[in-house]
């Protein structure tokens, strides 16, 4: 296959290896703090409650499924400077690209209702009403879409997803038990439909459809190329690490602060606020929970935005949506509107904010079979025979794939059917 050359709109000549290095972190570190969003903080939490620590081996257990799937984006679009819908547009069609694409919107629309649940559950904390909450975020939502190039948008988000590493902290700070945690690592429940739905969750908080289109685009937009390859696989293994450290604080912290033991169904944001506050102190730990939470819900919602924004781009054949003035493209603004007002009334009209964020989680995870299947194609496929997936690796990876889809599906179907 013919190699894409994509221009380098800003990487200077001649700079050393940690220079680039430098120049090139961003999008795999934003896509997976975005990863560590409002929907993956509550999971985890969920996760520890209910189930103590039967669930931290699995956030370990995805770092190289992570990394192998973002790896593979990384491929896909340096040698090809085409985003993902682009590619699935060309290789399988328009069907399968629109199916794809709607595959993408709703996991978007999901994480909008995520993101906007963890925000509103912030704001509860401090005496505002649902209603009012997302009303307003879903209107500074639109006017940051209406606004801001790229590289100012990931500048805003890696300082949001800062607030996350507050999660490190709280963990420490929360004294788990490690006798607690020894028998639990390897106790996996699986005959549990409870234990089932927060598994897929996981998985489905962990990878998304909107990451794999982000990070693919994103790097294209920043005008990369080849020569950063190696520096964009550690920007994207050292995002995987930090998003799943993050996941797991998250867990051992709410585990530790339920004494280790599980069995507590969360229902509000504020029920894990004041849990935290009971652990890290009443004003600290909710301060720190409302900034971390906050945090990683901001970074998404960029995320998401700009990820909507490029695949319906790719789709109907323009680019880089957002940059353009909403009156030059009215079918993506008006269809985010309708988007974020559908996602504000469900919030509103939510009587538990912590289920319907597990349950977009596990939507995710019912769509993963579909978002490895494309994804594995095309690495077979539409690489050069340099970077194409093949031989043994390409059977692992394989075995990889077909092993998470088919966990992650039958987990989110036998645990919804079964609780």
């Amino acid at each position: 296959m013919t190699q894409m050359t994509v221009p380098r709109r800003w990487l200077p000549s001649g700079w050393s290896r940690m220079q680039r290095l430098a120049a090139t972190l961003g999008p795999g570190l934003v896509v997976m703090l975005a990863d560590t969003d409002a929907g993956s903080v509550l999971t985890a939490a969920q996760s520890g409650a209910q189930w103590g620590y039967r669930l931290l081996l699995l956030q370990f257990l995805i770092i190289p499924l992570l990394f192998v799937v973002q790896e593979l984006t990384v491929r896909l679009a340096l040698s090809t400077g085409k985003g993902y819908g682009e590619l699935i547009l060309q290789r399988f069609g328009p069907a399968w690209a629109r199916l794809s694409t709607a595959a993408l919107m709703l996991s978007c629309f999901g994480a909008l209702l995520t993101e906007m649940s963890g925000l509103a559950g912030v704001a509860q904390l401090y005496g505002v009403p649902v209603w009012q909450s997302v009303s307003l975020v879903a209107l500074l939502i639109f006017l940051m879409v209406c606004s801001g190039s790229y590289r100012e948008v990931e500048r805003v988000a890696m300082l949001f997803g800062v607030a996350e590493l507050a999660f490190l902290w709280m963990a420490w700070h929360a004294y788990p038990n490690w006798q607690h945690m020894k028998p639990q690592l390897l106790d996996m429940p699986l005959h549990d439909a409870s234990y089932l739905y927060l598994l897929a969750a996981n998985l489905g908080s962990s990878v998304m459809p909107w990451t794999v289109f982000y990070q693919q685009s994103a790097l294209i937009d920043k005008g990369l190329d080849l020569r950063d390859l190696k520096a964009a696989r550690v920007d994207t293994l050292l995002g995987a690490m930090l998003c799943q450290l993050i996941t797991a604080a998250v867990l051992i912290a709410a585990a530790a602060v339920f004494s280790g033991h599980g069995g507590v169904v969360l229902d509000t944001i504020p029920e894990l606020a004041d849990a935290f506050g009971r652990a890290l102190g009443p004003v600290g730990g909710r301060l720190l929970f409302a900034l971390a939470l906050s945090g990683g819900a901001l970074v998404a919602t960029i995320v998401v935005c700009l990820s909507s924004a490029w695949a319906l781009g790719e789709l109907r054949g323009t680019h880089h949506s957002l940059a353009q003035h909403p009156l030059q493209a009215p079918w993506f603004y008006g269809a985010f509107a309708l988007m974020l007002i559908a996602a504000a009334l469900t919030v509103a009209c939510s009587d538990s904010l912590v289920r319907l964020s597990i349950a977009t989680a596990v939507l995710n995870a019912v769509l993963l079979p579909l978002v490895l299947g494309f994804l594995y194609v095309l690495a077979r496929h539409e690489l050069p025979a340099s970077l194409r997936l093949r031989g043994g690796y390409a059977v692992v990876v394989g075995a990889l794939f077909l092993l998470t889809g088919g966990l992650a599906l039958f987990a989110g179907v036998t645990g919804a059917l079964g609780g």
